[in-house]
């Protein structure tokens, strides 16, 4: 595996997160309270590793241009702006979150998940969408 290929690392890391957390949401609806926990610490597991990979990446590579043209571009700024927009926020809400529940204050792990489960869900699913439009541009309009 080189650099270059985690492009394509990161975006599998942000789809597999967004699946933990939409079957964390299922569990915990479910009350399966333990299982929830367990798929929860691996959502965030897989969003600390992708943030490692990004990171890396960009260090070696720097910000890569979006070279498209048409009705394409307008979408894509927008996506990565409300992306990178939330994303900062996603980790303090993330590990706040994350401190409640373990902590069992359960009252206030519920109140703040209420808006840090849509936003790393939105994070995630436009992570893959960044990428597509970057990377595979063929792919997706």
């Amino acid at each position: 595996m080189t650099v270059h290929d985690l492009p394509a690392v990161n975006a599998s890391l942000n789809a597999l997160s967004g699946i933990l957390l939409l079957v964390g949401y299922v569990l915990i609806r479910r009350r399966r309270i333990e299982t929830h926990r367990k798929v929860m610490i691996a959502a965030f597991v897989t969003s600390s590793i992708f943030l490692v990979c990004y990171v890396v990446y960009h260090a070696q590579v720097g910000s890569v241009r979006f070279t498209r043209q048409g009705f394409v571009r307008p979408l894509y700024f927008t996506i990565l702006v409300t992306h990178v927009t939330l994303a900062a926020a996603v980790v303090p809400l993330a590990l706040i979150t994350l401190s409640r529940g373990l902590k069992a204050r359960y009252e206030r792990h519920r109140t703040i998940a209420r808006w840090t489960f849509p936003i790393w869900l939105y994070v995630s699913v436009t992570g893959v969408l960044v990428y597509v439009l970057l990377y595979q541009p063929t792919w997706l309009l």
